[in-house]
């Protein structure tokens, strides 16, 4: 299983997550979410990650192509996710710029959002995310769509599973779908935003327990 923690911004929970095995860290560049980061703050996180396992995964959404490609180039970032309604063109150009991995979300509510599962190319990762309300952040909403609805899919690539994912959750998305990653954000968090080492330690201690 691959678990990725999404909107950290200290050095604590950094290293709290390579404790507990944590594959990647999402850095939000989102101005309206509460776990946004700056470049910066960014820039200090990751340069302090190079001496960790754990890797740093830029997290856009529909950001302007332009900015994108000057982030990615003065963070050397090698992972990015892109959280929006990005086209396939906007991949391409990424990807034909950048040598980088490229994790795209798309929003489940029902069985046909589900036709655009296979539809992507030049990616290297899928993430399932409860689909957001007009009035609702993109992601770190605390809410989880009907995971069964991916019971049944064929999905080429690999996938993650997120939205309201916690600790009294965690066992039965193993169990129901067993996807290839879990994607954490507000599930360890002690306040909106703020992560919260006790939650990360008692989540994977959950997980892990047989």
């Amino acid at each position: 299983m691959i678990f990725k923690i999404c909107g950290l911004r200290e050095k604590d929970s950094l290293i709290c997550c390579e404790a507990n095995n944590v594959d990647f860290f999402g850095l939000i560049f989102y101005e309206k979410s509460p776990r946004n980061i700056s470049y910066i703050e960014a820039k200090e996180l990751i340069e302090f990650s190079n001496k960790l396992v754990i890797k740093p995964v830029g997290v856009f959404v529909n950001h302007k192509i332009s900015e994108l490609k000057n982030i990615i180039k003065f963070l050397n970032l090698k992972y990015i996710q892109l959280h929006g309604d990005e086209s396939q063109s906007y991949i391409n150009e990424i990807k034909n710029e950048f040598k980088l991995k490229i994790i795209k979300k798309i929003s489940i509510k029902s069985e046909s959002d589900l036709i655009k599962v296979n539809n992507f190319e030049n990616i290297d990762y899928l993430l399932f995310d409860y689909k957001p309300k007009l009035n609702e952040l993109p992601g770190g909403n605390s809410k989880s769509f009907n995971w069964n609805l991916l019971k049944e899919v064929r999905i080429k690539l690999p996938w993650f599973v997120s939205g309201g994912i916690n600790e009294s959750n965690i066992k039965k998305i193993q169990k129901t779908i067993n996807p290839h990653g879990i994607d954490l954000s507000s599930g360890v968090e002690q306040s909106l935003g703020i992560k919260s080492s006790k939650k990360i330690n008692n989540l994977f201690r959950l997980f892990y327990d047989n």
